[in-house]
């Protein structure tokens, strides 16, 4: 629609022979449908708001038909959008094999509404048909056009999401240009680190809050923790190391022999990586290294074993398996052997992939995991299920951190940006003393 149809559009003449000039700012558009195309007018602007914000939805598909079924759900979780829509439908609506689209439309109404979003509705009696459409159309347009040009509302959001998320305070750029960032990590006067991956660099963000070169090359670095020493532990994947530098970056070699991707460095001094079987053939594992230095192999037979992180009395280990939808679980013995291994935190996978391409996590000082997924980052309950679901703005993100003096400013590697913003929460840093997050809930 937007590379096509509406460009295709621009290149014609109205009637009396004027040229067709269209509005490029969401605010200034209302997107239509009835039955799919109702469903597919609201994905239009569910999934770039910034080209559509007004919206008109009849006989709405929001059922089991190609994954209809879950916006109610999506709507709940994500942080809120600039969308204004009305919604029309009838009581003698379809009821069929793929759902019942009367209520399907009443609850697409009542997540609206628990999100915070600007929505109004028409029901009646009526079929699968355009007849109730025709009656209340006018209508719906003054509504949805009502107070123009002031922009939509976004609304606040879910009780969870407002728990965590500062009203006013989005993402801010801090860094672009890179080829591929990853590894932010944070050390205890609350200064970011991450890496350029590609090139080799590792960059410390200065307190004017802009990066500057701290290793010059870090063999290919990639997921990096600080320790309770106040060294900075790096995978070195060039070189098949663990490395740990100090504050003038000399580096030591901690481990070698296999090729990382994340770790973790708990309190006692203990490091947990994760190995993912780069070449599809290897299996996936993950190594731990005692404090003394020696390593050994504790867990098999994840598909891609990737990010990982501590729970905050550091009892549990997580561990992201990209190619799955699922966060494992396992209980960390006294010898550092896992115990106990479970699918325990389920995350949602986007229409446009096969799994949720979990990678960074950290959890906050209240147990919430935050997961760096292919849908931004995901924030879960210590029960294992998803509450929040937070987009960045260019809709990548490869691993997250808390950082400043209060650790309560997420930092997000995305691709060739990272972005920071300010929280309601703090991270839970694991060269600190462990603590015990309050009781999970409902």
């Amino acid at each position: 629609m937007l590379e096509e149809l509406l460009p295709d559009a621009e290149q014609q003449k109205s009637s009396d022979g004027r040229a067709i000039k269209l509005s490029q700012d969401g605010n200034d558009r209302c997107i239509a449908g009835a039955s799919s195309g109702a469903i597919c007018a609201f994905t239009a602007a569910w999934e770039r708001p910034d080209a559509f914000q007004r919206v008109f939805s009849s006989i709405g598909t929001y059922v089991g038909l190609r994954g209809g079924n879950v916006y109610p759900t999506l709507i709940r979780k994500y942080e809120p959008k600039p969308i204004r829509i009305f919604l029309e439908d009838g009581s003698g609506d379809q009821n069929i094999y793929g759902g019942d689209w009367w209520m399907a439309n009443q609850e697409m109404e009542r997540s609206l509404k628990f999100a915070g979003y600007e929505v109004n509705h028409a029901w009646g009696e009526g079929g699968h048909n355009e007849q109730g459409a025709r009656l209340v159309f006018a209508d719906a347009m003054r509504w949805i056009w009502k107070d123009w040009p002031t922009p939509v509302k976004v609304g606040l959001g879910s009780a969870s999401l407002q728990e965590i998320l500062i009203p006013g305070e989005g993402w801010q750029l801090v860094a672009e240009g890179y080829r591929f960032t990853e590894g932010p990590c944070v050390n205890a006067r609350g200064e970011v680190f991450f890496n350029e991956v590609p090139t080799g660099k590792t960059y410390k963000i200065g307190t004017d809050g802009k990066p500057v070169e701290f290793i010059a090359d870090s063999k290919r670095g990639d997921g990096q923790r600080f320790g309770p020493d106040g060294r900075l532990y790096s995978v070195a994947g060039a070189t098949e190391q663990i490395l740990a530098y100090d504050e003038k970056g000399q580096a030591t070699v901690v481990a070698e022999g296999f090729r990382g991707n994340d770790l973790i460095v708990r309190h006692d001094g203990s490091v947990y990586v994760t190995e993912p079987g780069w070449d599809g053939k290897s299996p996936s594992q993950i190594w731990h290294i005692s404090p003394t230095g020696e390593k050994k192999v504790v867990d098999k037979g994840l598909k891609f074993s990737n990010g990982i992180t501590l729970s905050p009395d550091q009892s549990l280990l997580y561990v992201a398996d990209s190619r799955s939808h699922w966060v494992y679980s396992y209980q960390i013995q006294p010898n550092g052997s896992l115990d106990y291994k479970q699918r325990y935190y389920h995350l949602h996978v986007p229409d446009t992939a096969d799994d949720s391409g979990a990678d960074g996590m950290r959890t906050d000082r209240q147990g919430r995991l935050w997961v760096a997924t292919r849908v931004g980052l995901q924030v879960c309950d210590q029960a294992g299920r998803v509450h929040c679901i937070i987009p960045t703005p260019n809709g990548k993100v490869s691993n997250l951190t808390f950082g400043g003096p209060n650790f309560d400013v997420v930092y997000a590697t995305c691709g060739d940006k990272v972005f920071h913003r300010r929280v309601k929460v703090q991270g839970a840093q694991t060269f600190l003393p462990p603590i015990k997050p309050d009781k999970p809930r409902l």
